[in-house]
């Protein structure tokens, strides 16, 4: 059942996409000394198909690896179009059924004098204790769960539309993580408490980086046909498909310590307060003043350059007030006249999920690029 479902839900949330190997490497060096020693599990992973298990493969004896596991629930949409590119003459690759891959050491199988991919392709023909099959390859399955326990660091790209399930997972075992998943997850009741509470944070890889996937052909013929040219793109004479995607993660790295230089000065004038929060706006992160000790309003991209040190994250912005920083809640009545007067029709502004600012006698919501913002505490 739990195959039945995983299945269902990669194919109506369109969850078949497959990272880069450019972008696993710009963001996995900030963690190397992290592996040395370690289990690593890619649990959303076909190894035939898959980046991350070639990254780790590939550098399994440079980053000291005690095992790589690496698992999938079947064959995917884009079979032969990844990892099997750099495997010349290697086409036989096993029925579409779940499986799993367990390696313990990488060495110079064919005695070339180097460690590369030809002798990852060896393994997987000629070591019959390299791969076998699952019984679901879901993540879910007791099977799969029971790699999880034994693994120590879990490094992949989990179905999307699985995210909230696949993040609880891993708190509730108590797992290392580096994933990717939307920007809007940022939000969610299961993730914006860990990041309030320094429990889970954002990678190294700025927000504002654009992170392009290889997806099934079939995904793009419907962008295209659709018009929706933001998600099918031209990268380099190849369509991909763009995500609002970033990485999250509870390994330590040394960027999320360097301390945000402010520059600028606080001025009533330029930073105005909000009409239902006790704190001001600010637009951008580079606009953070040096000078004002209070609460701010601040768009999520402030993430990825928030030192835990220099300040603390106090709440979000949103309806049901669950911080209970609100000092003001707007009526039905309210909203509805907000909508009429800034709009000049009828209809309801949702003024209760945002700040709120009164502009040119306006109440006009202040939303972040990403649809939110985190009140926050400056620390001096």
């Amino acid at each position: 059942m739990a195959n039945k479902n995983l299945n269902a839900a990669k194919t109506a949330k369109k969850d078949e996409f497959y990272t880069q190997m450019t972008d696993i490497e710009r963001e996995l060096r900030h963690y190397w000394p992290h592996f040395r020693d370690k289990i690593v599990l890619c649990n959303c992973d076909d190894p035939y198909e898959s980046n991350f298990f070639k990254y780790f493969a590939l550098r399994f004896n440079q980053l000291g690896l005690k095992k790589l596991i690496c698992t999938c629930y079947n064959g995917s949409p884009v079979q032969g179009n990844e990892l099997l590119l750099h495997f010349d003459g290697f086409d036989n690759e096993p029925t579409k059924l779940a499986y799993k891959v367990e390696i313990t050491e990488v060495r110079d199988m064919n005695g070339d004098g180097a460690v590369d991919l030809s002798d990852v392709r060896y393994l997987l023909q000629n070591d019959k204790n390299v791969l076998s099959t699952l019984k679901t390859g879901d993540f879910r399955d007791p099977e799969c769960i029971e790699l999880l326990k034994q693994s120590d660091i879990v490094v992949t790209n989990p179905p999307f539309s699985l995210f909230r399930e696949y993040l609880v997972q891993l708190m509730e075992y108590g797992k290392k993580f580096l994933i990717l998943g939307n920007k809007n997850a940022i939000c969610y009741k299961e993730v914006f408490p860990l990041i309030k509470d320094n429990i889970l944070w954002i990678g190294c890889t700025p927000m504002s980086k654009e992170i392009y996937f290889n997806v099934p052909t079939e995904y793009i013929e419907e962008a295209l046909a659709n018009n929706k040219n933001r998600t099918a793109v031209l990268v380099n004479g190849k369509y991909m498909a763009r995500s609002q995607s970033i990485w999250y993660t509870n390994l330590d790295n040394k960027k999320r310590h360097e301390e945000l230089d402010l520059v600028c000065h606080y001025s009533s004038m330029e930073y105005p307060t909000y009409d239902n929060y006790d704190a001001i706006e600010i637009a951008k992160t580079q606009d953070i003043p040096y000078d004002y000790p209070g609460i701010m309003g601040v768009p999520i991209t402030f993430l990825d350059k928030y030192n835990p040190s220099q300040f603390e994250i106090v709440g979000m912005c949103e309806n049901l007030d669950l911080y209970q920083l609100k000092t003001k809640v707007y009526s039905s009545d309210e909203c509805r006249q907000a909508y009429l007067a800034k709009f000049g029709k009828k209809g309801t502004y949702d003024l209760n999920a945002s700040g709120v600012i009164i502009k040119n006698g306006l109440k006009v919501t202040m939303f972040a690029n990403e649809n939110t913002k985190q009140p926050i505490g400056n620390s001096p």
